[in-house]
């Protein structure tokens, strides 16, 4: 499978996206209680908007999904 060329601010959304996947994984796997962080830390989530809006892609995740898998297509 060919890997896409992308753009520094497409490199740039699917890095933070991947950050935000790695994030919520991590939350989810901690002990359960009520010393559990955020599942989204808000800093994460506001990383990956702006990274989105910068390549463009807000509101076009079909697009941006194709970019990831191409880019990505290991990620379990």
């Amino acid at each position: 499978m060919p890997t896409a060329v992308l753009t520094d601010r497409e490199r740039t959304a699917v890095q933070a996206y991947l950050r935000l996947l790695h994030t919520v994984r991590a939350a989810f796997d901690g002990p359960p209680g009520k010393g559990r962080p955020p599942v989204v830390p808000p800093a994460v989530l506001a990383e990956a908007e702006e990274a989105l809006a910068a390549a463009g892609l807000t509101g076009n995740e079909e697009e941006f999904f194709k970019l990831l898998t191409s880019w990505c297509p290991a990620e379990p």
